[in-house]
């Protein structure tokens, strides 16, 4: 998937008819998982080059839909999507944005634990996210499976910029829990629909989907953080040192995103942070805090 290209006109249509005034629920009417979203239903997720985007770039956004955290995807609806699309074409830190977004739960106790829709370029990739299924569970166990989704870019993705080109694309997961330690192997079966031979813990799902992503994870200083924030940071700094960030509001998410894009393909991160308006710059400043000039720290 990936064709066409995104538009502001488009996304500002979509969400005058079906976003811009409604509420969550109203916005996400889905009562349980579409099978068309299931990893244990579909093969493969493609990003392919075309005639529209000759250097696509795979970009996944998996977000906590546990609690208040479906929040995360009303906001990439409102607005967050927008601005992410529209800055990386005006920016141009990666060539040809295809987008796909996931919904991260806890596989320990929810119904649907992932969902993915495809990965798009044009505005076909909304009706997509809001058919997603914002179950709001978790578990009330401190923490989410968040390695599901570096799971789903290891076994259930395809791309053009790495297979034709050796380029990563980018993984962000976003949200307030602590990350599980892996998957059991009954759970991979369940969310995959394939049969391993054992569980993998969360350092060795990470370590299969940085095979070709760079990947990151935003923990939104809300909800279960706001008051365990440094339970969080304990559960994620050691995983990914270097590449995991805090954020205070989580409506600044596609800045954000699109700062550690610029910042991780050389563009000095003061730079980057003083380049957005009004409040969003203090926010992303502070959510980046003292970065590297160049690059950001490579996973070890």
């Amino acid at each position: 998937m990936g064709m066409g290209r995104f538009s502001t006109t488009d996304w500002a249509a979509y969400n005058a008819r079906h976003v811009d005034g409604r509420s969550r629920s109203e916005v996400f009417g889905a009562t349980g998982i579409d099978p068309r979203f299931d990893p244990a239903r579909f093969a493969t997720r493609e990003s392919r080059d075309s005639a529209y985007n000759p250097q696509s770039t795979p970009i996944i956004l998996a977000s906590d839909v546990t609690g208040s955290m479906g929040m995360i995807a009303h906001e990439l609806m409102r607005g967050g999507l927008i601005t992410l699309t529209s800055e990386i074409y005006d920016r141009r830190p990666v060539s040809d944005p295809h987008i796909m977004v996931a919904a991260v739960g806890d596989a320990y106790t929810d119904t649907a634990p992932l969902q993915a829709t495809q990965f798009e370029a044009d505005i076909s990739l909304a009706s997509q996210i809001r058919a997603l299924w914002l179950e709001g569970n978790g578990g009330g166990n401190d923490g989410e499976s968040y390695s599901a989704a570096h799971l789903l870019a290891a076994l259930k993705t395809s791309t053009d910029a790495f297979e034709r080109r050796g380029r990563k694309g980018y993984l962000f997961t976003i949200g307030d829990e602590p990350v599980h330690n892996g998957l059991t192997a009954p759970q991979i079966a369940r969310i995959f629909g394939i049969e391993p031979p054992r569980g993998l813990n969360a350092r060795e799902c990470l370590a299969m989907a940085q095979r070709s992503y760079e990947v990151f994870h935003i923990v939104i200083r809300e909800g279960y953080a706001a008051a365990r924030l440094e339970r969080v940071l304990a559960s994620w700094q050691p995983l990914l040192p270097g590449r995991t960030f805090v954020l205070d509001d989580h409506r600044r998410i596609a800045e954000l995103v699109v700062s550690i894009i610029e910042i991780t393909e050389g563009r000095d991160a003061g730079e980057v942070a003083a380049s957005w308006p009004g409040a969003a710059a203090a926010v992303v400043a502070k959510a980046i805090g003292e970065r590297p000039k160049r690059r950001l720290l490579p996973f070890f």
